[in-house]
């Protein structure tokens, strides 16, 4: 009863005497439930005549109009344009003289495409502008509603009829897509939509009714089930985010020691401050990631050991840099040079210390970011002692900051994601080239390496086809968006080919994250 009542508040809003939807994407939603709830005969057959009311009279255009478009184009360029020169010289900016024209041009009008008569609503005037993916939809749903005809139609009177106006319709929405009266002709995945369509009319049977009349339904309710699904787990997830108890301590900002502190660490505070007020601060579980992000700068045989732990905050590198001084000499004028080499930027100028025999010191650099771009910060320590009079340099290793600490997994619509994929500018294509031989793993080995969000539905990425597309998702801390594209193909040997697309507005996060994508994908920590 629901189903009948749904299709039957479809057919009354598509009817074109009320002219209520003129979108395309509404129009392909509607015509989408007409074809998968209409039901009964009466439903199936109104569900029918509605559509080919709202396409109006066929065909679309006439051959006497396809005649003239060609004998107009062929007439264009002859009577392009006609120069009339005036008698009257023109003084050039260099002061010289030259005689000036004028060019009349001669338009000429379009053709003119049959626009129906007045019962014909907006689904016509979409097609006639050049939408085929809709026709394509117009053409999926006559199909269903006309398979399911046969089943509930005694009459094959009838039934015969609908396949043949049916057909016609197809017939009619390829020609027009294939003519020259529009501005572009017909994509092919519309086109091959419509000739299946079409093959299937003509040659139906018991497993193509049952993949068209059930299979898609059951697809449609699995794909709701998920969506549900996926909404309850992050309903949970945000559920056991740990917020202030009511029994905690309250820091004021402006109550507190700023003793020893940069307004660095003042901001970072006050960001922390107001991530635990909204619930968002979460607290590392894991104290041994911590022990990672040590780096140690020099060798254990240098007369100055230094090691940084790097800690990266919302725009910012802090490095807390411990220097000891394992000779028994007072090192005078003891100095970290830095520098740094991309997207960074160092806040704060070097000091000059001095360090006691076997003491140590913590040196503190601020280095500012700018953008979500992979860079290396290098340097020396300089220092002087009383019985050397030449400064004495120790060079340190290398930090290369990782683009991960700046990306998270986001999610977005399939249509937001296809809208960015096709603006976007910077492209970055990676061949794949690993020693994994299973495609799900492969692919969560990538997901786990560039700290992405799959986009793709875990039901199309279940089963043994050889074949292997999902869409990848995250955003960086500056609000930039990134979007990677794994298509993968196992080969007859076993081994993985295909490629992995990235694209950004900014070059450098497609850069950095081609670099971390071909150093992960072979299957390395």
């Amino acid at each position: 009863m629901l189903e009948a009542k749904i299709c039957g508040s479809m057919s009354s809003i598509l009817i074109p005497e009320k002219s209520l939807i003129r979108a395309a994407r509404v129009c392909s939603c509607a015509l989408w439930i007409i074809g998968e709830y209409c039901l009964s005969a009466s439903e199936v057959e109104s569900g029918i005549a509605t559509i080919k009311q709202c396409l109006g009279e066929l065909p679309f255009y006439s051959v006497s109009e396809e005649a003239e478009a060609t004998d107009a184009s062929k007439k264009t360029p002859q009577t392009n344009s006609i120069t009339i020169s005036s008698r009257r010289p023109a003084i050039l900016a260099d002061g010289t003289y030259a005689t000036q024209s004028a060019a009349s041009e001669t338009a000429f009008s379009p053709p003119t495409i049959v626009q129906g008569s007045l019962t014909s609503g907006n689904l016509r005037s979409l097609l006639l502008t050049g939408d085929f993916f809709l026709a394509a939809v117009v053409a999926c749903t006559l199909t269903k509603l006309v398979l399911r005809l046969e089943e509930v139609q005694p009459s094959k009177v009838e039934v015969n009829k609908a396949t043949t106006q049916a057909l016609l319709i197809f017939v009619s929405m390829l020609q027009l897509g294939q003519s020259p009266v529009l501005p572009h002709p017909i994509d092919n995945d519309s086109c091959d939509r419509i000739v299946l369509c079409i093959r299937l009319l003509c040659n139906t049977g018991d497993e193509i009714r049952k993949i068209w009349l059930q299979s898609c339904r059951q697809s449609f309710v699995k794909m709701l089930s998920e969506k549900q699904l996926q909404e309850t787990e992050e309903l949970k997830a945000k559920a056991q985010v740990s917020h202030a108890q009511p029994d905690d301590l309250i820091d004021f900002y402006h109550l507190k020691s700023r003793k020893g502190m940069s307004q660095l660490e003042l901001e970072d505070e006050v960001q922390d401050d107001l991530k635990r007020a909204t619930g968002e601060f979460v607290k590392d579980p894991d104290d041994a990631n911590k022990l990672n992000r040590i780096l140690q700068l020099t060798g254990f045989s240098d007369p100055v050991y230094a090691e940084a732990y790097v800690t990266v905050h919302h725009y910012d590198i802090v490095l807390d840099i411990t220097v000891i001084n394992r000779t028994r000499e007072t090192l005078q004028n003891l100095c970290l040079e830095l520098a740094t080499m991309g997207d960074l930027k160092l806040v704060e100028r070097p000091q000059n210390y001095t360090l006691a025999p076997e003491s140590s010191k913590q040196i503190k650099a601020n280095i500012k970011v700018s953008s979500t771009e992979t860079g290396v910060i290098f340097g020396n320590i300089v220092y002087e002692t009383s019985n050397v009079l030449e400064r004495t340099v120790v060079v340190l290793n290398d930090i290369h900051i990782d683009i991960m600490d700046y990306i998270s997994p986001a999610v977005c619509t399939d249509t937001a994601f296809r809208t960015m994929w096709a603006e976007f500018e910077w492209e970055n294509k990676v061949a794949v080239n690993t020693v994994i031989k299973n495609e799900k793993e492969f692919l969560d080995h990538i997901i786990k390496s560039t700290n992405m969000k799959c986009l793709t539905a875990p039901s199309a990425l279940d089963g043994e086809c050889g074949f292997l597309a999902a869409n990848l998702y995250a955003k960086s801390v500056f609000g930039e968006d990134a979007l990677v594209n794994v298509s993968i193909e196992k080969q007859a040997d076993g081994k993985l080919s295909g490629y992995i697309r990235i694209r950004s507005k900014t070059q450098g996060i497609a850069l950095s994250l081609g670099d971390k994508i071909t150093l992960k994908q072979k299957g390395g920590s």
